[in-house]
């Protein structure tokens, strides 16, 4: 197939908005590689390294809703400029304690909750405000671009990261995503003002607590988006061993860090691969189906990480894993765009936000879990059939799904 100039690309705001974010993408997948690293280092005990998973969903849980409520009620342009900030401090901080030489397990454990916060009120508004900057026809080129932007950066990030590490020194990593922060709030403040729908009703505790409550209302009234959602948490929660990857490297493998950078960055090249593909594609048919099909390869290519005894076949698997996982998530995202009004997208996306980061996150403890009684390859393997499992169940459970595509938008 030819490739073309993305069709959301065309729209200036936009185009500043995701190449801002790409930079500062890279710099956050550096950081979290190297979180796990500097973790697997400091400890070697599975249960501590994705013990973290724990430290980034807590905030998430309890201050996701809150955070699409903002993303709703305020202009999202700014709560981005506030987010991006703290999460810049939160890197810095993480960096100069690095340099000291007092960095704990617990500091790490504090630190990334703290950006799990600002996230919880950054990724509403985030993922919001693209349906204010391309027209809903072209959502789908704008979430495939998206994920281009994260996977890029998953690629460049981990794999620069373990180069760093290698030859600079752990806390560089840390100043260096420090550093691209800058870069998506120049975005940001050259972006202008961005037009969106603002609620007509007072702002007041009571209300809020009233628009928390119509967000979950809603997504209870639509099987498409709920089944999307809870296909999501059951998939992530099973087939999440990501955390675990220092201790394949290490354990299994026997390679170090250099290699370890790149089979971080592996999922990412599947992802990007798929991106670019679904970018050219202003509409895309069938995409409940799809999104089931991709689930389940995304289950079975986890399994197929977990036979790996090679660092070539291990690469390639996780590229696959990267691959399907990637299609699922850019269709489910522009799925729940599509059937969501503007003026509940923040609302919607900070609901699901518990489920799409709740669902790896706990996953990630449960697979530490079982990799501390049966071992690291037990715990990956077992998730992946137990992911395929999954998607079957809720495509007996929710049939709408399979029926969806983007002309039904029910």
């Amino acid at each position: 197939m030819r490739l073309t100039f993305p069709p959301a690309l065309r729209h200036r705001q936009y185009a500043l908005f995701w190449g801002g974010l790409m930079v500062s993408l890279a710099g956050s997948q550096m950081q979290l590689a190297a979180v796990l690293w500097h973790l697997r280092t400091l400890s070697d005990q599975p249960v501590v390294v994705t013990g973290i998973g724990l430290a980034r969903f807590l905030p998430i849980l309890l201050f996701a809703p809150l955070g699409g409520l903002v993303a709703d009620w305020f202009n999202r342009r700014r709560v981005l400029f506030v987010t991006q900030t703290a999460q810049l401090a939160v890197a810095l901080a993480l960096g100069m304690l690095t340099l000291s030489g007092r960095v704990t397990v617990w500091h790490i454990y504090f630190l990334s909750a703290l950006q799990a916060l600002a996230m919880s009120f950054d990724l509403p508004a985030r993922q919001s405000i693209v349906s204010n900057l391309v027209p809903d026809a072209e959502l789908s080129s704008a979430f495939s671009l998206q994920s281009i932007a994260f996977n890029t950066g998953a690629i460049v990030g981990p794999a620069l990261g373990g180069s760093v590490i290698a030859y600079l020194g752990q806390e560089y990593t840390y100043l260096i995503n420090a550093m691209t922060f800058v870069v998506v709030l120049l975005a940001l403040l050259w972006m202008g003002e961005v037009a969106q729908e603002t609620p007509s009703q007072p702002r007041s505790v009571f209300n809020g607590f009233q628009s928390i409550a119509e967000g979950v209302q809603f997504i209870m009234r639509k099987p498409v988006i709920l089944s999307a959602m809870i296909l999501d948490f059951i998939a992530t929660f099973f087939a999440s061993a990501n955390y675990l990857l220092p201790f394949v490297v290490r354990d299994v493998l026997h390679v170090g860090e250099i290699q370890y950078g790149w089979l971080a960055s592996a999922q990412a090249i599947g992802a990007v691969g798929v991106g670019l593909l679904v970018s050219q594609r202003a509409r895309i048919r069938r995409q409940g189906v799809l999104i089931l099909f991709s689930v389940i390869g995304f289950g079975l290519a986890t399994f197929g990480f977990g036979l790996a005894k090679t660092f070539a076949f291990a690469m390639l698997a996780l590229i696959l894993v990267g691959a399907s996982d990637s299609l699922s998530t850019i269709l489910r995202n522009t799925l729940r765009q599509m059937l969501t009004p503007d003026s509940l997208r923040g609302r919607m996306v900070s609901i699901n936000q518990i489920f799409f980061i709740g669902g790896p996150q706990l996953g990630e403890i449960e697979a530490g879990m079982v990799a501390q009684a049966f071992g690291t390859q037990a715990a990956i393997l077992s998730g992946g059939v137990l992911c395929v499992l999954g998607a079957l169940v809720i495509a007996r459970c929710w049939p709408q799904l399979a029926r969806y595509t983007d002309e039904s938008r029910t």
